[in-house]
Parts: C-alpha cells; sequence; structure tokens
C-alpha cells in the first residue's frame, strides 16, 4: 500500500514538474556581427511538435535569410513574434517552447510577462489617480481651468493593450486604438498594426474632406528600410569615412582571354551546355595569383595589427533584391577555372535566394565588384572593411591602339579598364601599383595562370 501511494506521489510531482517546463525560446544571433534580426516564417505552428533537427522558423538577417533547427525535442506552446516581424533584438523572446505533456494553456500568461516592455520616457501611459491622503494639501496658486494635459490622452473605458510605441504613434496620427486589430499576444496592438490601419470609408471621407488634393494623392512611395540595407548603409558610410581611399586605374588587353574563353566553353559545351566560363571567372583567378605575388595587398587593418593572409579567398559582389552581398570563393588560387566558375555560379544563386549562409560571405580579403557585364566602363568602389583593397571591373571595349607592324599603322584591341581602390593605411601606392601591373600581366597571358 505504501509503496503504490508513494508511486501516485512521485507521479504528481513529476507531472508538477512538467507544468513548469515552459521556457522562452529567443531570438537567437546568427553571426558574430548580427544585433536584430526578422521572422521570415514559423515552420511549427502552436501545439505542433518538433524533434531536434528539425526547422522551427526562418529567420532574416543582415544579409540572408537562414533556417533555425530545434536542438532537442519538444512542443511550440506559443508564438510571440509572428511572421513578418521586423527588427527583433537579439535575446529577446519570440516564443514558448515546452515539452509532451506540459500544460500549454499557461504559456499564453508566460508570453504576456515575457512581452510587457517598461514604459520609455517619452510614451508613459497617463498614471492611475491616487488616493486622496489625509494629510492637508498646500494651496494651489492656479486655479483648476490652467492646469492643461501637456497631450491628449487615450480615451476611457476598457484599458487597451498596445505597446508603448504603437500608443505614441496613435496619438501622433490621431488614430483611435479601440478600432485597430492587434497581431500579438493576447490581441496586443503592435506597431505594425498602427502603421497598417487604414479607417473605413466613412472615416476616412470626414478625414480628407479638409485636406488639399495634393496631400490626399501623394506622390512618393516609401519602402521601409530592410536589416540588409541598414547594414550596408552603415558600414559603407563608416568606411567611406574612416578608412583613406586611393583609387589606381590601368587598361588591360583582354584579346587572349576572350579566345580562350572561346575554346574552353566550346569544349565544355560538348560536355554540358550550362558548363560555360565567364569572364569573371578568369579575373577571379589572376587577382588570386596576383595575391600570391603581392601579398601586401592581401592583408587588414586590425587596429594594432596589419593581417596578411596566406590564401586569397575572393569575395565576389552579388546584386540581389534586397541589395549587395558579397559571396566568398575560397582559396581561389588553389582552384581551376571550371571549379570557380561552379562555385561563384552556386554561391550567386543562394546570395539571391537569400540562403547563404554567414560562412559564406564573411571573412573574405579581397574583394572585386564586376559592373562591366552592365556596361558600366569604369568606376570606383568603397572598400569593404577590414580588407584593404577592392577591385572596380569595368566593361570590355574596342580601342585603336598603335600598331606599326600593320599597314595602317593601328589596330583595334578589346580593352579592360579596372580601378582598385586601396586602403592607405596598409597598401601604399607602390603596393597597389605592382599588384596591378602583376594581374595585368595574368589577363594578358592568361596561359601563365594555367600551367
Amino acid at each position: 500500500m505504501a509503496s503504490s501511494v508513494a508511486r501516485i506521489l512521485a507521479r504528481r510531482l513529476h507531472a508538477s514538474a512538467r507544468r513548469n517546463a515552459l521556457s522562452p525560446f529567443n531570438m537567437p544571433a546568427m553571426s558574430p556581427t548580427m544585433s536584430e534580426g526578422g521572422i521570415a516564417s514559423w515552420k511549427k505552428k502552436e501545439g505542433e511538435s518538433f524533434f531536434a533537427g528539425d526547422v522551427l522558423l526562418e529567420i532574416e538577417t543582415d544579409k540572408a535569410t537562414i533556417d533555425v533547427e530545434a536542438q532537442d525535442d519538444g512542443v511550440m506552446a506559443k508564438i510571440m513574434a509572428p511572421d513578418g516581424t521586423k527588427n527583433v533584438k537579439i535575446g529577446t523572446p519570440i516564443a514558448i517552447i515546452g515539452e509532451e505533456g506540459d500544460e500549454l494553456a499557461a504559456a499564453a500568461d508566460l508570453a504576456t510577462k515575457l512581452s510587457s516592455e517598461p514604459p520609455k520616457e517619452s510614451s508613459k501611459e497617463p498614471e492611475p489617480p491616487k488616493p486622496e491622503s489625509k494629510a492637508p494639501t498646500p494651496p494651489s496658486s492656479s486655479s483648476p481651468a490652467e492646469l492643461k494635459p501637456s497631450k491628449p490622452e487615450l480615451p476611457s473605458g476598457d484599458r487597451i493593450f498596445a505597446s508603448p510605441i504603437a500608443k505614441k504613434i496613435a496619438l501622433e496620427r490621431g488614430i483611435p486604438l479601440a478600432k485597430v486589430k492587434g497581431s500579438g499576444p493576447e490581441g496586443r496592438i503592435l506597431r505594425e498594426d498602427v502603421e497598417k490601419y487604414k479607417p473605413s470609408a466613412g472615416a476616412a471621407a470626414s478625414s480628407t474632406a479638409s485636406q488639399p488634393p495634393a496631400a490626399q494623392l501623394p506622390d512618393y512611395v516609401d519602402t521601409p528600410i530592410s536589416n540588409m540595407r541598414r547594414t550596408i548603409g552603415s558600414r559603407l558610410s563608416q568606411s567611406k569615412q574612416e578608412l583613406p581611399h586611393y583609387y589606381v586605374t590601368v587598361d588591360i588587353t583582354m584579346d587572349k582571354v576572350l579566345k580562350l574563353r572561346e575554346v574552353f566553353n566550346k569544349t565544355l559545351s560538348e560536355k554540358d551546355k550550362s558548363a560555360k566560363l565567364s569572364v569573371n571567372d578568369f579575373i577571379v583567378k589572376a587577382a588570386a595569383c596576383a595575391l600570391s605575388d603581392v601579398p601586401e595587398a592581401n592583408s587588414a587593418w586590425l587596429g594594432e595589427v596589419i593581417r596578411t593572409y596566406k590564401k586569397a579567398d575572393i569575395s565576389v559582389a552579388v546584386a540581389t533584391p534586397s541589395g549587395l552581398i558579397t559571396p566568398i570563393v575560397k582559396d581561389a588560387g588553389s582552384k581551376g577555372l571550371a571549379t570557380i566558375s561552379a562555385e561563384t555560379k552556386a554561391l550567386a544563386k543562394k546570395a539571391r535566394d537569400g540562403k547563404l549562409a554567414p560562412s559564406e560571405y564573411q571573412g573574405g580579403t579581397f574583394t572585386i565588384s564586376n559592373l562591366g557585364m552592365f556596361g558600366v566602363s569604369d568606376f570606383t568602389a568603397i572598400i569593404n572593411p577590414p580588407q584593404s583593397c577592392i577591385l572596380a571591373i569595368g566593361s570590355t571595349e574596342a580601342k585603336a591602339v598603335p600598331a606599326p607592324e600593320e599597314e595602317r599603322g593601328f589596330k583595334f584591341v578589346q580593352n579592360m579598364k579596372v580601378t582598385m581602390s586601396s586602403d592607405h593605411r596598409t597598401v601604399d601606392g607602390a603596393i597597389a601599383a605592382r599588384w596591378l601591373a602583376a594581374f595585368k600581366g595574368y589577363l594578358e597571358n592568361p596561359l601563365t595562370f594555367m600551367l
């Protein structure tokens, strides 16, 4: 009998412990430099079980969309940050997870407790009236009519659950919070709900009746800044302001590269029609070889030291709908043209799909930006710190050059103009000139890097 009672008590204690197993799932850091991110989409619904290795959600970082996998088995008890939530700070609770057998009803209370934000100085709620004190109060020099609130208050009545920033925006725009539908936990009104609110036809007509026609039909479109675009703006502004850029330009004759590319592609197309080399593949290979010859250009300014790399990890700029990203062809000097071509195409596709892993775009040693394919003849690029150099590639165009051996005294060659931006703290002008001379030599005699 005693043993039976003990077993019952043990089961009850175990069940009680299980009910308290709910825990917050915080916004993870997907890279060392990540400070905030967005929720692209949840792959598990509330109440759905998951196992270790299952994808719980997709997170938008400043550069890509990354899958987040579960580390243990569990249950998705409550989702606090729905799909599309932006600018979520690292460590902020975004969900409540538990284990099989937990009482999930308590997840809503825990989510409400975790999502309550401390009031900000600029958006404090009106404090409830305090009970009158029995102590006499000193006479006031101002009459009641002179006491006016500093800002309009929310309508009285049932309390409206909304974040402080949502209340502030609603007050500024004159939006009644009672008519806004909240998408947060327990119907809490978030910033996005207020910004997306559209009044009914009657209310809209009354609010626009007194406005001039120009205010009713704005002639512009506001696009919210993405995490990726914000990071690009911050890093490049810092680079241009703090790094002492200088620029060196050379002309390169591309006739031999173009002829060799034509021969290679004819041979490759017989085996695989999709396997074709681009001019950029030759450029990446030549850059890696030049970095081996002039390693001072393959360096980084790290504050107290200048780091010179032994391998050429070439960052190749790729344009995506969200902004520019630079996936890396690692140790390009040890790879052949076909391998460089295949890796570059695969990385470019992942970049445009937003599927690059942080290790695929962080840590390059030298960057190449090629706008020649868009018909740009020449340009200068901004250095991607802590790298020391970035190479700007222009288009290949026919150019007349002196040729005494020709009957007419000149000939046309396919000319490409390239400009290297260098950080003068690490790469002196003479080093940049030596590197460009080596790079030019490889492209004008491409067989030299195939031996």
